[in-house]
């Protein structure tokens, strides 16, 4: 009885262990170095050159935390969350959705929206809708699995839509330049792209595309999200200390973001940071 009561003891004496290690949750973070989760091929975001923006952001991060800059790359898809953060390879995602349940995230420090290309002076200059009836004849680019094809199904614009690849490896395939190189080509209409990929292709492709923010459209399912800082749960003190961080230096990632041609959006919808143009609200 003694042996068995001594060993109901020492399991409590570690279970208290535990819960005491637990709430001093920094000591999971490497302290000296960030270590950050990113794909090697994946622009306008990151790559191994550190050419994305979210490699610009990092790089503010490590800067006001006064320590060295560290990534462990790995494609994202199925499994990078678990195959990353969860074996604690690293500490952070730069670049994440707000309210995604597999992270704890940070605050948001932007905001954007899905966004569409169309050629400068071409058949839909002026475009600002989806409902636009000139695109019940258009060739329309979208990717496969993203909200705005539910929005073009319901208005009857599925039967025009040409679909790439959600899920792809980018060392090796990359969607969305297939879709801008069709649109240049004239082998498409319109391209519907994820908003800071889309603000990228026009930068880069300045006087050929006009970028349209999808920002007047049905609000289900929301075509405009949230983005934050994604780490491990219940490291409270670390989010902590990565909010500070963000609200610091939030000019510093605004000015990065909008020198790639990302859409930021403020709460009511409206562009932050360039002129007001085509597909934002009055």
């Amino acid at each position: 009885m003694l042996a068995a009561a001594g060993l109901v003891v020492c399991a409590l004496g570690v279970s208290a262990l535990r819960l005491a290690q637990a709430q001093h949750l920094p000591d999971l973070v490497t302290p000296n170095v960030l270590r950050v989760c990113a794909d090697p091929a994946n622009m306008p975001f990151t790559n191994r050159k550190g050419e994305g923006f979210e490699n610009k952001i990092a790089a503010i991060l490590a800067d006001e935390l006064k320590i060295p800059l560290r990534y462990y790359w790995m494609p994202q898809g199925p499994g990078f969350v678990r195959n990353s953060l969860g074996l604690k390879l690293c500490d952070v995602i730069i670049g994440y959705a707000a309210g995604a349940e597999i992270v704890q995230h940070s605050n948001p420090y932007y905001r954007t929206v899905y966004t569409a290309l169309v050629r400068a002076g071409g058949e839909l200059s002026g475009f600002k809708q989806l409902s636009d009836q000139r695109l019940r004849s258009k060739r329309i680019g979208v990717i496969a699995a993203t909200p705005p094809v539910d929005h073009l199904e319901a208005l009857g614009r599925g039967q025009n839509m040409k679909s790439y690849s959600l899920l792809v490896d980018r060392r090796f395939e990359s969607p969305a330049e297939e879709m801008i190189a069709d649109l240049l080509a004239d082998r498409l209409d319109i391209g519907i792209l994820w908003g800071p990929i889309a603000g990228y292709a026009a930068s880069q492709h300045e006087g050929a595309l006009i970028k349209v923010p999808l920002t007047s459209e049905a609000e289900r399912p929301p075509l405009a999200y949230r983005i934050a800082l994604g780490m491990r749960p219940n490291e409270i003190e670390w989010k902590r200390i990565l909010n500070n961080v963000l609200q610091k230096r939030q000019a510093d990632i605004d000015r990065v973001l909008l020198s790639y041609g990302v859409p930021l959006l403020d709460d009511d919808d409206r562009l932050i940071g360039e002129p007001a143009s085509q597909g934002t609200k009055p």
